[in-house]
């Protein structure tokens, strides 16, 4: 099926599990991640949703928690932060997804070293999320950007992290170190099973290769994966949309079900 007729066929639907990630997919880059700038006219929309009979509403972020609660400051909508470790549920629960101790001091240890590595780097910003850390690159040239990276990615290496506990995530000028139960993916099929809509399609929209893990996920349950931005042949992406505000557009068509 053409991505049009697949996005016309999800307006059709009666009963919708709606899945967004956040940045690139809900609302432009901000220039630094803790830069926070909630959008009325974003919440707005999602509020409009979240009372749409037959819809559920998450948000799924690599963002920490307190970023999308106070990007997200509604009730009635399931709230996910560093992709799914911290949850925000719908009854306003916080539900942490393994036990903080168990992972800060292994970060605290690797902080120190990644924060001397960049001293000489401006242009690098080191996002501490608590869960995990994070190093973007995205203002120094390739060539610096990939050659401090892979120290960086080196020194976990030589720390020897425990494999059962972590995993390195990569990107575009991008590197982190995450608890390995900060899956997207696991998120998704947690969530699928733990709270069923009976008859509802899934959908996962979602702009990087952190959401590539949701997409499989979707698919796994007869859902639609929808890519934002451009239409690169190494995705699982059935449908796309190519920005954030045409995300907007697509999701203010849903809130008038059919019938």
């Amino acid at each position: 099926m053409r991505s049009n007729s697949l996005l016309n066929a999800i307006q059709e639907a009666e009963s919708l599990r709606l899945f967004l990630d956040y940045d690139g997919t809900l609302a432009d880059f901000a220039e630094t991640p803790d830069e926070i700038h909630p959008d009325q006219e974003l919440i707005d929309l999602l509020k409009r949703l979240i009372a749409r009979p037959g819809l559920q509403l998450a948000i799924i972020s690599g963002r920490r928690l307190d970023h999308i609660r106070q990007l997200i400051p509604l009730q009635g909508i399931l709230l996910a932060g560093t992709y799914g470790i911290e949850i925000l549920d719908r009854a306003g629960r916080r539900i942490d997804q393994i036990s903080f101790e168990s992972i800060r001091p292994y970060l605290d240890r690797l902080l120190p070293q990644w924060l001397e590595l960049i001293r000489p780097y401006q242009e690098i910003y080191l996002e501490d999320k608590g869960w995990s850390l994070a190093l973007h690159a995205k203002f120094l040239p390739a060539d610096t950007a990939s050659k401090v990276l892979e120290q960086a990615r080196k020194i976990i290496q030589d720390d020897e992290f425990p494999a059962q506990l972590f995993r390195v995530l990569g990107g575009h000028k991008f590197l982190e170190i995450a608890p390995r139960s900060a899956n997207k993916g696991f998120t998704v099929r947690n969530l699928l099973s733990s709270e069923p809509l009976q008859g509802a399609l899934p959908i996962y929209i979602g702009d990087d290769d952190k959401d590539e893990e949701a997409f499989e996920a979707i698919l796994e349950n007869s859902g639609v994966a929808i890519k934002v931005g451009s239409q690169p042949g190494n995705t699982l992406a059935q449908a796309f949309l190519e920005s954030p505000q045409a995300v907007r557009e697509f999701l203010a068509s849903l809130l008038n079900p059919p019938g």
